[in-house]
């Protein structure tokens, strides 16, 4: 089975940013993350849904002509 919640590092890992910015991240609201027993976890389907929405918002891709 996949991890469902992973720490700050692996969940910056996964996004390749700095465990830094993850944390900018969660302040601005853009990552939502759980607490269990004072310790943080990001949900990788949180991943998931913070990059499809980066995917959204800057829209198509333009085409390059060849």
């Amino acid at each position: 089975m996949d991890k469902l919640l992973l720490t700050p590092r692996e969940a910056a890992d996964v996004l390749s940013v700095s465990r830094s910015k993850l944390y900018q991240l969660l302040a601005a609201g853009e990552l939502r993350s759980v607490r269990i027993d004072g310790c943080r976890r990001v949900a990788a389907s949180e991943l998931r849904r913070y990059v499809e929405r980066l995917g959204a918002e800057q829209g198509p891709p333009a085409d390059v002509a060849a």
